[in-house]
C-alpha cells in the first residue's frame, strides 16, 4: 500500500460511553487535570485542558450516556503518564480519586499498573514521567 507524506489526522476526541456522564467527568477530569469544556442537549460531557480546549495538542474526551453494560475487557484503552510525581505517588492519587487496580492477566512483573475507573473502564499508568504540556 503506498504512503502519503505529511500528517492526515489527529486524535482530537474519545468518546466514552457510560451510565453517569457526570460521575466519569470529575473522574478523568481530576486525573488529566480537565475542565468541563461543554454539554449537549442529550446529556454527554466533554472535558478537556482547560488552557487549550478542543482542538488543542491533547484530546478531548466526551463522557456520552450509554445504557449498555461493560462487557469483557475494553479493545482500546487509555494509558496515562505522570507529570509531576512518580509512579507510586500517582497511582496513590488515582486510587484516592476512585480508580481501582483490575486484573487483566498481567504477570506482575509489568513496570505499568491496570487500573479501572469508576465505570470499570480499564486504563494504565506507565512507568515514566512525562513532561507536562
Amino acid at each position: 500500500m503506498p504512503t502519503l507524506g505529511g500528517m492526515a489526522c489527529r486524535i482530537s476526541e474519545l468518546v466514552i460511553e457510560c451510565a453517569d456522564p457526570g460521575r466519569l467527568a470529575a473522574f478523568w477530569s481530576g486525573v488529566l487535570g480537565y475542565a468541563e469544556l461543554g454539554r449537549e442537549d442529550d446529556g454527554s460531557i466533554e472535558i478537556g485542558p482547560p488552557d487549550a480546549g478542543f482542538g488543542g495538542p491533547q484530546p478531548t474526551l466526551v463522557l456520552s450516556p450509554g445504557s449498555a453494560p461493560k462487557t469483557g475487557k475494553l479493545r482500546l484503552h487509555i494509558d496515562v503518564n505522570a507529570t509531576d510525581r512518580d509512579q507510586d505517588a500517582e497511582l496513590e492519587r488515582l486510587l484516592a480519586l476512585g480508580a481501582r487496580p483490575v486484573d487483566v492477566g498481567q504477570t506482575g512483573a509489568e513496570s505499568w499498573h491496570v487500573l479501572a475507573d469508576p465505570e470499570g473502564n480499564e486504563f494504565c499508568l506507565l512507568h515514566t514521567r512525562l513532561q507536562p504540556l
